[in-house]
């Protein structure tokens, strides 16, 4: 790559040679250096052993050091962004320091926030998930160092000579490096949509940064130039903390006093330094496509000249610190942020990560609670990341939730892996799991692989083997996938591409309900585009508006409104107008108004409560609609009746001290400088300029979000929010049902309703239902007790009854029963208290009913060993002219009919 020939390495006097392992060009100073530099071409040179002057007492001293020289060069220091990426629809989490600007700042649409800019990046990927612990130097999740320039068409900045020259100066000058301990490899880079030449920067066999120049952006797997050119710098602050402290691995050198004080209160053995620098020269060339775990146990046992045993025992100790300490800080990042760990989205990476921690400390028999090491490792990272301790409270409460589930999937495990290992047989013929029946544990059940296998193996005497690159498999299916979204009208945007863009009154004037416009096409019959439109299109959870369009041939009712490409499609019922001509659009007034109160609603209540059960709460979804709203949130439990109580105070305060709702329209740039990312509470908005809606004044605002929603002017006009229903609809998501205005006042009188009937019923006073409610409780509570105990005595009757009736028949023992419009819980009762004592029989019970007979066969747990009930009742059917089905050990099955009992036992008593 010629382009990466720079003043630097000409005016230095660099070689440029070919590594003969990977066959990639590097620059050196070093004549006698003949390969890269990197893993797995070059050993580690630096363990024991660091190289330059700069001796950090802390992680800290390097991240300022590098900041404060990018400063000292002219680059406006900025704060770090949030890992969970809300902005952005392709991914989920921040991968690295350039995520932060793509794609409005990458591709020209908004300028960057600063040019040049430096900052310290939290950064997470799971693509070496299952090397973390073992290769000494990877990591889940990281701080990315950067530094960045954008250079546009009519604005340069900086390019590839001053990139290297910063670099080579921080390296050289700031950590006291020789020019000719420092390598530069010629590769490509390519991430979250954007590609570029880059060079890496390695030092004793490490790569501690690369600079990419990035010029390209990736459209289906091909490269297509950019007119901007990008300085995407990343300088890892691990691994040159890790490089300058010379430590065995870079857990110990990041998390060192994390880890002892961890070692030293589970009691696990230290491994020597010798024995921790083998692994990470091993681990870290490790491939495992390739080579084994257990082929790397092998080559660290003949080199340390240790029991192959002994060595797996201390290492598998030392990798689930390690993996405690590296997990855990990714972890505490996320939930931070507002990831609830779950079965989908960032959630499913945020349980994956707990889960490969709990499993670790499974297999290493460590009994400590999660919760106590991970509220010791966020006292450990307290200095580096104050908002997240914040959330120390959060943290530990969810890890707390997810250990105890994990605990419960363990007493299930045998049974759970039982019946797949079965339903496998059944299908294939072998007793056998796969990998896929691996994978389907893991995301039915979130059972990890390691213990299946030891579950397998103790308990169902099966032996299975675990790919060793499971986890990664795992988090490569799990990145965000966009499809297209069905469009919610039959109209293809290729019927409109050629229309002009649609001018949006309801923006305009949020209150404007009549107005005049010309008709740009009628589509079939059912669709229309108008030059201009104040019908609000659905959009960011609030339905569209309805009404009427009146034309010079009658009128025709709007029951449906949606974008297509860039014109508004209207979708009517009624006499369609004509191509050009102009009509009057009427929008139902109250309809709309009750939808404005609904969505500021929504604004203020997501707030409230955030700000009573925590940041970590997120809207997961919602729909403004009449009569009553949704508001979907991440939170990992049910509120409680006080919370929500307290919520509803709270949102209720806002409405009655009437404060301005205000609309402005800012750039991205300026938007989430001044309000954060907090403003994608409804996911991400595209566009250079964001229309920001403020509730509360600018001295004092409640609520701050990018927003395209009808909205009040006032939170008075909301007139009262009131929560009618709160629900878990799926792990980590909670559901509040909502109304507002008059419909609030519609629900409060039919409570009101309810309880005079209510009243009326019991024969109380609305003061005393309460009490009388909790009076016919006591009694309902009373009178069950009683049923059941008439009924344990009315089943001992039926089964001395059905005892006196068993016949054998080939071995088998086979008794019936016959009710009159029996309840079926005591039918399932009485066959469960039978069967459990007589396993060796079928049970052929008749139940007539009103309009016909329903009989069922049960079957023992020994009698299904030699027949099977689907198959009883298949044979059964015709007999008695009815129809049914079942399984192995129950049928069921109805008829018109009332055949005798006598007809049931003869037919069955054959088949036996």
């Amino acid at each position: 790559m010629e382009e990466l020939r720079t003043r630097l390495f000409d005016r230095m006097g660099f070689y440029r040679r070919q590594c003969p392992y990977c066959k990639h060009y590097f620059w050196t100073l070093d004549k006698k250096q003949e390969t890269c530099g990197d893993q797995p071409c070059t050993p580690y040179l630096f363990i024991g052993n660091p190289p330059g002057k700069f001796r950090p007492e802390s992680i800290r001293d390097v991240r300022e050091k590098f900041l404060n020289f990018f400063e000292k060069h002219g680059h406006a220091r900025i704060k770090r962004y949030p890992v969970v990426a809300r902005w952005r629809t392709d991914v989920y989490l921040v991968g690295a320091s350039i995520y932060d600007f793509q794609p409005w700042v990458t591709e020209g649409i908004v300028p960057p926030p600063a040019n040049p800019l430096t900052l310290s990046q939290p950064s997470i990927r799971f693509t070496d998930i299952d090397k973390v612990g073992r290769s000494g130097r990877h990591l889940t999740g990281f701080e990315m160092m950067a530094h960045h320039a954008f250079n546009y068409p009519d604005k340069y900045v900086y390019w590839i000579d001053e990139t290297v020259e910063y670099a080579h100066e921080f390296f050289t000058k700031e950590i006291g490096l020789r020019d000719d301990e420092i390598t530069y490899k010629e590769n490509i880079w390519e991430g979250g949509g954007n590609a570029g030449e880059c060079l890496e920067i390695l030092v004793g066999g490490l790569e501690v940064a690369t600079l990419v120049f990035m010029h390209y952006r990736t459209v289906n797997g091909k490269y297509v130039e950019m007119p901007m050119k990008i300085v995407d710098t990343g300088y890892g602050l691990e691994r040159i903390y890790w490089l300058l402290t010379g430590k065995p691995t870079v857990y110990d050198a990041v998390f060192g006093s994390f880890i002892e004080q961890l070692r030293s209160k589970l009691g696990l053995p230290r491994p020597s330094n010798e024995m921790l620098m083998h692994m990470a020269t091993y681990f870290g060339q490790l491939d495992p496509e390739v080579t084994s775990i257990e082929k790397a146990y092998e080559y660290i046992s003949g080199k340390v000249g240790m029991n192959i045993n002994e060595i797996k025992n201390i290492l598998k100790a030392q990798e689930t610190l390690y993996i405690l300490s590296d997990h855990g800080r990714t972890l505490s990042w996320m939930m931070a942020d507002g990831a609830i760990p779950s079965n989908s989205g960032v959630g499913y990476l945020g349980r994956l990560l707990l889960r490969r921690m709990l499993r670790s400390m499974y297999v290493s028999g460590i009994e400590m609670p999660l919760t106590e090491i991970m509220n010791m490792e966020l006292e450990f990272l307290k200095g580096d990341y104050p908002e997240v301790y914040e959330e120390r409270q959060t943290i530990l409460e969810l890890v707390d939730l997810e250990e105890k589930k994990f605990k419960e999937l363990l007493r299930q495990a045998p049974s759970i892996i039982d019946r797949v290992i079965k339903d496998r047989e059944r299908k294939t013929g072998k007793r056998e799991l796969t990998v896929d029946d691996l994978i389907t544990l893991y995301d039915s059940q979130g059972l990890p692989p390691e213990i299946v296998r030891e579950v397998s193996s103790s308990k169902l005497g099966l032996s299975i083997s675990v790919p060793d690159d499971f986890y990664s498999r795992l988090a490569a299916k799990y990145q965000r996938q966009i499809g297209e979204e069905k469009p919610k009208v039959d109209v293809n945007p290729v019927e409109v591409q050629d229309l002009p863009q649609t001018r949006e009154l309801f923006y305009e004037n949020m209150r404007l309900f009549q107005f005049n416009a010309k008709v740009l096409r009628v589509i079939r019959g059912k669709y229309v585009v108008f030059d201009q439109t104040a019908f609000y299109p659905e959009g960011g959870g609030q339905v569209a508006d309805h009404g009427v369009i009146r034309h010079s041939r009658g009128e025709a009712r709007v029951i449906d409104v949606q974008r297509v490409g860039p014109v508004i499609v209207h979708a009517i019922e009624g006499e369609p107008p004509m191509d050009g001509e102009n009509i009057e659009g009427i929008v139902d007034a109250t309809r709309r108004l009750d939808l404005m109160r609904m969505h500021t609603a929504t604004h203020i209540l997501l707030q409230s409560i955030r700000r009573v059960l925590g940041r970590h709460i997120w809207q997961a979804g919602a729909e403004k609609n009449v009569p009553f709203s949704r508001l979907d949130v991440t939170h990992y439990k049910l509120p409680t009746r006080d919370e929500i109580k307290k919520i509803e105070e709270l949102a209720n305060q806002m409405v009655v001290a009437n404060y301005p709702v205000i609309i402005r329209w800012l750039s991205r740039t300026d938007a989430e400088s001044k309000f954060g990312v907090y403003i994608y509470q409804g996911g991400a908005v595209p566009g250079a300029r964001l229309r920001i809606v403020q509730v509360g004044t600018d001295n004092d605002p409640y609520d701050v979000e990018a927003c395209g929603g009808m909205h009040v002017g006032n939170t008075g006009e909301i007139g009262m929010i009131k929560i009618v229903k709160v629900e878990k609809i799926q792990e980590g998501v909670v559901r509040f049902i909502f109304t507002t205005g008059r419909h609030a006042v519609n629900y409060a009188d039919s409570l009101e309703d309810s309880i005079n009937e209510i009243s009326e019923l019991i024969g109380k006073s609305r003061e005393e239902v309460v009490k009388g409610v909790k009076e016919l409780l006591n009694d309902m509570g009373r009178m069950e007790s009683r049923i059941k105990v008439l009924t344990r005595k009315a089943i001992k009757g039926d089964i001395a009854e059905a005892m006196g009736k068993e016949i054998i028949v080939n071995g088998i023992g086979l008794t019936y029963m016959e009710y009159e419009n029996e309840d079926k819980n005591y039918i399932q009762e009485f066959a469960k208290e039978y069967l459990g004592s007589r396993p060796n029989t079928v049970l052929l019970v008749i139940n007539r009913v009103n309009n016909g007979t329903e009989y069922m066969i049960y079957l023992g747990s020994e009698a299904a060993k030699h027949v099977n009930a689907k198959d009883l009742i298949a044979k059964l059917n015709p007999g008695v002219n009815g129809r049914g089905g079942g399984s192995v050990t129950y049928g069921q099955g109805f008829t018109q009919g009332r055949p005798s009992i006598d007809t049931f036992v003869s037919i069955i008593k054959s088949l036996l």
